[in-house]
């Protein structure tokens, strides 16, 4: 096999990105993926709507993005929702801006735009190779495992885009992070599900969306929807602040986000007469029926001020679901082991990118950016050294 320019390990976003940014710049391009088929993981997140990013203003958008690492603010600033939009359309996918700010492609769907992707960039002779997994460095060569037996490539620049530790069968099982010991940060499960013993009579629940209601864990808060799961806790909501929960701080349901404390009481000073309590905070508060089984679930035995009840009502979960069951994860490569262009200061010519890196964001569109924005920039980092 020719010797190409560059290597790029790792076939989801920020592998495909740093490629093609390599071969604009005039750069022979090998892609090596360890799976049957390229952005497994990218499929899977778009089945239920793939939403490439969020149109909101910059500094809000940054704001979501932790550890605020200086390279992945610098990347996602450089490449940030106005660039994935236009990317987007580049690739043909006309896109749409919903309610709540979420960028999604007309087609809602992730395998047209890959398509148009990996054909753009076969035009650009860049190779894909399936089914060749990393196993480490032979001196200056990359060793793969591949079905025709042990190959080595050695190249002038190495983009490492391999993932997080979630999701296995798709390809991200972290099992990269041991050969970096002493430069990553434990993994940790990121945008995850809460487990939940419930009671036998929250069974009919299962399934139902919790909606007008708002999440609060430590310094985080949510207005997002989530869902009521024979297993627990899971949604947008929940992964918006299953940050501040994975570390240790309490989770609370306000129940009626849009009052205070005064409007709920002043409501609650009504006469009762013989309604049944559901009944009477229905018809006072407008209360349904999955917030009253949640009322009912964490808040026994209620009692009589009710208002601080229905602001802060107290979670009892059994902690994050397992995180090859996490949408994403914290942890990874240390950001201080990697040069402003996400090189890796020990090893010069190669570059780290994407959801190996040490970060995390919440879900809508925040973690598709910073990959496809961390792959651009180890590109352009790679093509400039090159």
């Amino acid at each position: 096999m020719d010797t190409p320019d560059a290597l790029v390990i790792g076939a989801g976003p920020a592998g495909l990105m740093a490629a093609e940014v390599l071969a604009e710049a005039g750069h022979s391009v090998l892609i090596a993926d360890a799976m049957p088929s390229p952005a497994r993981k990218f499929l899977m997140a778009g089945k239920s709507g793939l939403n490439l990013t969020k149109d909101e203003p910059l500094p809000e958008f940054l704001s979501h993005y932790h550890p605020q690492a200086p390279q992945l603010i610098t990347a996602v600033s450089d490449f940030g929702p106005l660039e994935v939009i236009a990317w987007a359309k580049g690739l043909g996918q006309e896109v749409f801006t919903g309610s709540t700010g979420r960028v999604f492609p007309v087609a809602m769907k992730a395998s047209p735009l890959l398509r148009a992707w990996l054909a753009r960039l076969k035009a650009k002779d860049v190779r894909l190779m399936r089914r060749w997994r990393w196993t480490g460095w032979d001196g200056e060569a990359a060793v793969f495992a591949t079905p025709e037996g042990e190959t080595r490539i050695a190249t002038k620049v190495t983009i490492l885009a391999l993932g997080g530790a979630s999701w296995a069968r798709l390809g991200s099982d972290g099992r990269w992070a041991a050969l970096f010991e002493g430069h990553t940060a434990p993994f940790a499960p990121a945008n995850m599900g809460l487990i939940v013993d419930w009671a036998p009579q929250m069974a009919q629940h299962f399934g139902t969306p919790v909606k007008g209601a708002a999440l609060v864990a430590g310094d985080l808060s949510s207005r997002g929807e989530f869902v009521v799961s024979a297993r627990g806790l899971e949604g947008g909501g929940v992964y918006s602040v299953s940050r501040a929960v994975r570390d240790g701080a309490p989770l609370f349901i306000d129940l009626f986000p849009d009052k205070n404390l005064d409007q709920l009481r002043a409501a609650l000073s009504r006469p009762r007469g013989k309604a049944t309590l559901a009944k009477y905070l229905k018809q006072t508060l407008g209360l349904d029926p999955i917030r009253w089984a949640l009322l009912n679930e964490f808040g026994r035995p209620l009692p009589d001020d009710l208002a601080p009840l229905l602001k802060a009502l107290p979670v009892r979960h059994s902690g994050p679901r397992a995180m090859d069951e996490a949408i994403s994860t914290a942890g990874g490569l240390r950001f201080e082991a990697l040069d402003e262009g996400l090189m890796l200061k020990d090893r010069p010519g190669v570059f780290a990118a994407g959801e190996m890196l040490d970060w995390e964001a919440p879900t809508g569109g925040y973690l598709l950016t910073g990959c496809l924005a961390t792959g651009r920039m180890a590109g352009l980092a790679a093509a400039k050294r090159l």
